[in-house]
């Protein structure tokens, strides 16, 4: 199962990633959650308390790393632009509640487009866990879909992009299946979250394609209870895992 989880800041993709990753490791199964998000805060809402999180030192920031595996060097603008980088997720990557987090980061280039060994290391990652062939990998991205090439994204399983009952979080979730598609991926999908009451819901079946819904999460001040306390949501709100739970089922039977 390689899940990509995306859509507009604030709109709930790590509450989604965070327990779908602990819903499979409670099952025994071998979990990698990436977090591609520049905003990053998979780790928190694994269950890391906000020292853990500072402690981890993402992967585009481990520049020495990057020379190494590409051949880059201050004199030398040539290296590969394939490098080694299978053993870096069981290197790097921190246990917490059964799931291996490795937290990626982001590469800023000013605007320039300039492809860094950094960015090249980071795209290589990415690509390589999608070849986890028994693993769980869940994505949590940023709203683009710049972090993955083309043999990437066609190897993922599914797209899944969050929204809130809202046109801008529909406008998104058009830009991303139209970008996937260029991308060649199969399958784009749609979680509405934050949904308050059947306007809410009414909005949602209204603006989404039935077979690209794949579920629904209810507003819950649990999880905003879970975000301030500094806590996971997957230890703080029964509600939201059972929903989340139903969403995990739908995956499972088309996996």
């Amino acid at each position: 199962m390689k899940v990509a989880i995306t859509g507009k800041g604030g709109v709930g993709k790590t509450t989604l990633s965070s327990t779908l990753a602990r819903l499979y490791a409670d099952e025994g199964r071998t979990v990698l959650a990436a977090d591609v998000d520049p905003d990053a805060n998979l780790g928190l809402a694994l269950g890391l308390t906000q020292e853990e999180v500072d402690r981890i030192i993402p992967i585009s920031k481990m520049r020495d790393l990057a020379k190494e595996r590409t051949g880059a060097s201050d004199d030398n603008r040539f290296y590969k632009l394939n490098p080694y980088v299978a053993d870096i997720p069981e290197k790097f990557a921190k246990t917490i509640n059964g799931v291996k987090l490795l937290v990626m980061g982001t590469v800023d280039v000013g605007g320039t487009g300039c492809v860094c060994p950094e960015h090249v290391m980071l795209k290589s990652i990415l690509s390589a866990l999608t070849y986890r062939k028994n693993d769980v990998v869940i994505m949590d991205m940023e709203a683009g879909l710049e972090h993955l090439g083309r043999g990437t994204a066609a190897n993922m399983d599914e797209f899944i992009v969050v929204i809130e009952p809202g046109a801008r979080s529909v406008q998104t979730y058009r830009n991303v299946k139209r970008l996937a598609q260029d991308l060649g991926v199969r399958r784009v999908r749609v979680v509405a979250n934050k949904v308050r009451d059947s306007k809410d819901e009414d909005f949602v079946r209204g603006a989404i394609p039935a077979e690209d819904l794949l579920g629904i999460i209810h507003y819950n001040t649990e999880v905003i209870d879970a975000d301030r306390n500094g806590e996971s949501p997957y230890d703080y709100s029964p509600t939201v895992i059972d929903e989340i739970r139903r969403i995990k089922a739908v995956l499972d039977r088309e996996d």
